[in-house]
């Protein structure tokens, strides 16, 4: 969509509007709940020991993002959780958080469990990436 003015020259562009701003509500009361954002990748001997592979412990060589997300006193039915390529749209009734996401995501094979003990929501997405130098296989 494009914003213009009288004049009939355009204020901003649909490129210029951040993914996800759909969501963001500014006056929701609910607070923000505490998350940690975590890179995993796959290694083996080849790359530990024998660097074969051109991979490092960056997160450019990453292939999941695990987001763990603490929710004190609430339950697994009470959550519902809206995943775009590059958006994390989480709304429980106490708490709500629109995460950005670092990388853009498979959002349609992700996976979410909820880890009743601990009171945390654990999202795991894979990182949509093109193949380069560092990620060919």
């Amino acid at each position: 969509f494009q914003v213009k003015t009288e004049s009939g020259k355009s204020i901003w562009n649909a490129e210029e509007v951040p993914e996800g701003s759909e969501f963001d509500d500014v006056w929701d009361p609910r607070e923000q709940p505490e998350y940690e954002i975590l890179f995993k990748q796959s290694v083996g001997t080849e790359d530990v020991f024998f660097g074969m592979s051109r991979k490092d412990h960056s997160t450019a060589c990453c292939e999941d993002i695990v987001i763990k997300i603490k929710l004190p006193e609430t339950k697994y039915s009470d959550i519902t959780l809206d995943i775009q390529d590059k958006v994390l749209d989480l709304r429980t009734p106490k708490k709500k958080l629109l995460l950005h996401l670092p990388y853009h995501t498979d959002s349609k094979n992700g996976k979410a469990r909820f880890l009743s003990e601990e009171e945390t929501l654990e999202v795991t997405l894979r990182v949509a990436r093109e193949f380069d130098f560092i990620n060919f296989a």
